[in-house]
């Protein structure tokens, strides 16, 4: 295939939103190269547990190529031609040699050179059969990675709802949410299987799990919590799915969501990897791995939360994917800043439409109306503020809380912030500079000093400065009397 001095590793939106980066950069034709095994260019990956399963109306590519989910030009095959990318579709990657700056391409392909290396290889879905559960690759039973995968779910729901609408969704956090929703709409008798104690146990805490799983029981969704499924039945393709507890339930169809795991394999002793969590490829604040010439992005970067004390973490998330894709290629021309992330996550189930900002760490108050579904959340850890959650709020009210999560602004009482509610976020949003307390209540103000100190500082000084004018003029008179 040749030698590039650039090559981006992988599919999903973030080949797109590194090649807008590297022609904003000025990237000459035949220098950049993207590849991936899927059949498309890249494309905006949420949109395939979300609007792609309604039941009419459904987007299809091309009418959600990157960048149009980040604001962006609509980038179909033409528009890498006209740029002169080389993206290398239906293009497995056999092996990458770190070393020697070559991949091989299966099937015979040739092998491709580079001066410098993005690797955005994802995450791989866990399938049940890791967890040994039996006959786990009967046909009915589906996971949501690529449009290939999506595709593959709509057929397959024409087909089952001939025969039965029972469906079971396996996993009860984020793709269970979205892929259930989707299925009610779709006219499936739903049934979500979970080990946790509640929904989103990783984000939601009891009331707000509690709220959401009466809305979806509401919608004729079946929750069963703290068990997993272990097997299934079925004569060639899935009838029934056998539960640790003994329990059988009929399932037309099955949507498997129970979690990934970074695609870091052909990199193992060429990157230095993490194997205890996060996992990943570690990579620094410019997103740059152990090799100098390499770059990680999207799932399988392992890079430090510069506002959140540095401490090293993986965003599996569409934003994460589009940003750092960006700024790895912009360190690449030279930039020199950090990657200083706001972690974030949204959803819309239903009518239901919730945003989260920061960490969901220490104490917890929900302010709002709860029962109604027009509620947030704010979380507050060492006197300061650090995650917020909204459910049906206002743009404007989004907006506040993502600037309460980048300031992470000193924290009135639990008591106070319920009682504030988005007033809290929205005085917070249009006050930039705001005072800092200690810990003991104290406004910290001038070079980060108590107010009371500087005030107390100021008083001595003062004093200081009008004895000295009086032993001063003292020593004046006594001279000259003396004189």
């Amino acid at each position: 295939m040749g030698h590039f001095k650039y090559v981006f590793l992988g599919g999903g939106q973030g080949g797109g939103y590194a090649a807008a980066e590297f022609v904003k950069q000025g990237v000459e034709p035949g220098e950049l190269a993207i590849v991936t095994a899927e059949k498309y260019v890249s494309y905006e990956r949420p949109a395939l547990s979300k609007a792609y399963l309604k039941a009419e109306g459904a987007p299809r590519l091309p009418g959600f190529h990157a960048c149009v989910g980040g604001g962006g030009e609509k980038q179909t095959p033409d528009w890498y031609k006209e740029k002169g990318i080389e993206y290398l579709t239906d293009s497995k990657v056999e092996s990458v040699d770190i070393k020697s700056k070559t991949m091989k391409l299966a099937k015979g392909g040739d092998d491709i050179t580079y001066d410098k290396l993005i690797i955005a290889t994802g995450s791989t879905n866990m399938t049940l059969d890791m967890f040994g559960a039996k006959n786990a690759h009967l046909k009915g039973i589906h996971y949501l990675r690529d449009v290939a995968d999506a595709d593959g779910l709509v057929a397959y729901m024409k087909e089952a709802k001939k025969v039965s609408k029972k469906a079971v969704m396996v996993g009860g956090g984020y793709i269970g949410l979205e892929v259930s929703a989707n299925l009610v709409q779709n006219g499936f008798d739903v049934t979500m299987v979970f080990p946790e104690d509640r929904l989103m146990a990783k984000m939601f805490n009891e009331e707000m799990a509690t709220f959401y799983e009466k809305y979806y029981e509401d919608k004729g969704v079946t929750l069963i919590k703290g068990d997993t499924v272990t097997g299934f039945e079925g004569d060639g393709k899935v009838e029934v799915a056998e539960l640790k507890s003994g329990k059988k339930l009929e399932a037309g169809l099955v949507v498997v969501g129970v979690g990934a795991k970074p695609n870091t394999d052909m990199f193992k002793g060429q990157l230095d990897l993490l194997e205890d969590k996060p996992g990943g490829v570690k990579v620094n604040s410019q997103l740059q791995t152990s090799n100098p010439d390499v770059y990680a992005v999207g799932d399988i970067a392992a890079f430090p939360l510069t506002m959140y004390g540095g401490k090293v973490n993986r965003q599996e998330h569409v934003v994460n994917a589009r940003l750092s894709a960006a700024h790895a290629v912009k360190a690449i021309f030279g930039s020199k800043e950090t990657y200083d992330y706001l972690p974030y996550f949204y959803s819309r189930e239903f009518d239901l439409a919730w945003q989260f900002y920061g960490e969901p760490e220490g104490d917890y108050v929900i302010h709002g109306d709860l029962q109604n579904g027009k509620f947030g959340v704010y979380w507050v850890q060492d006197g300061k503020v650090v995650g917020t959650y909204s459910e049906s709020a206002t743009d404007e009210q989004n907006a506040a809380l993502k600037e309460v999560a980048l300031k992470k602004p000193d924290a009135p009482s639990l008591g106070e912030l319920k009682k504030m509610g988005y007033d809290f976020a929205m005085k917070v949003a249009h006050q930039p500079n705001q005072l800092q307390h200690d810990s003991n209540g104290d406004v910290r103000t001038f070079l980060g000093w108590p107010a009371s100190s500087v005030l107390r500082t100021s008083v001595i000084a003062m004093a200081c400065v009008v004895a000295a004018g009086f032993y001063f003029r003292h020593q004046r008179r006594h001279s000259a009397s003396a004189s």
